[in-house]
């Protein structure tokens, strides 16, 4: 027992050996690289210039940079509180299983296995102002048609709009928590003449509210890391309505000031974590898997 107990520790280190390469190789050396970058006036290609913080200050004195951040932010409370709760809301329904609940999971969840390339793309076609269903739905109601994404004041809620309606991979998540709870709590609840609406109130949300604080959590950082949809609908404009901290990164890097660029990358990294941080303290007490909850 003794002998193999001194092994333990050597047994552990195999194990975790092959992780921690692909963690430091892909993810810490990375990480320290772009940081370093982010201090240093470099196109790319050749000699370099040590540039201090002044990547930094030049994003954050930057209009275009702020409204960047402001948009991350909005994106992230979009899909957090947006996104997780009508997801939350389709997943009390069909943990009922009302009839065809399982082609309506699917179809819920179909989107996600869409190349979201292709979803842009035709939200592009769907907001057109001349012959976009969604203007032709509006004409039929006896009003005027709009360009949705040429107009800076409703630019970013389209986008918005689209991508908050792709509910089906926190749904997924949510239902498959909701349907581990014990049947005989809701039997019980029945026999004491709960409605279907109290039992959700009083039984699915509180057994299940440590997935809906994860869910948030994944929720708000996709939004904060957000780029694909914005840039392939509208490329950050117009006027720079709906630009991201990631499309600024990928517009340096595509002028070559990649010093810039690292130092975009660095905030967008503390601002997620931030933001990550302050959703963690925020709710972890009502999540019982956190230790703030003991």
């Amino acid at each position: 027992m003794r002998g193999h107990a001194k092994n333990k520790p050597v047994m552990i280190a195999i194990f975790l050996a092959p992780v921690l390469v692909l963690f430091c190789a892909f993810f810490l050396y990375p990480l320290v690289f772009t940081a370093w970058t982010s201090l240093l006036r470099w196109k790319g290609l050749g000699a370099t210039s040590f540039y201090g913080l002044t990547n930094y200050i030049k994003l954050l004195s930057d209009p275009t940079f702020q409204l960047s951040i402001r948009n991350n932010a909005l994106w992230a409370l979009a899909q957090g509180f947006v996104q997780v709760p009508l997801a939350t809301l389709v997943a009390l329904i069909l943990v009922r299983k009302p009839r065809g609940w399982q082609l309506l999971r699917t179809l819920y969840y179909l989107p996600n296995v869409v190349s979201g390339v292709a979803l842009a793309m035709v939200w592009v076609v769907m907001y057109n102002p001349q012959y976009g269903a969604i203007n032709a739905l509006i004409k039929l109601a006896g009003g005027t048609a709009h360009n949705w994404l040429g107009d800076p004041s409703t630019a970013l809620v389209a986008v918005m709009a689209q991508a908050v309606l792709y509910i089906g991979y926190f749904m997924i998540i949510i239902l498959a928590a909701a349907m581990n709870i014990p049947l005989e709590l809701y039997e019980a609840a029945e026999m004491d003449g709960a409605t279907a609406l109290q039992q959700d109130f009083s039984i699915t949300l509180p057994m299940i509210r440590a997935t809906l604080v994860t869910s948030a959590t994944l929720a708000m950082a996709f939004g904060m890391r957000h780029f694909e949809a914005s840039f392939l609908m509208t490329g950050g404009g117009p006027a720079y309505a709906t630009s991201t901290m990631g499309i600024t990164l990928f517009l340096k890097m595509d002028a070559l000031r990649y010093g810039e660029a690292s130092a975009a990358g660095m905030l967008l990294i503390g601002f997620g974590t931030v933001v990550i941080v302050l959703l963690r303290r925020v709710f972890g007490r009502n999540d019982p898997m956190s230790e703030q909850a003991s």
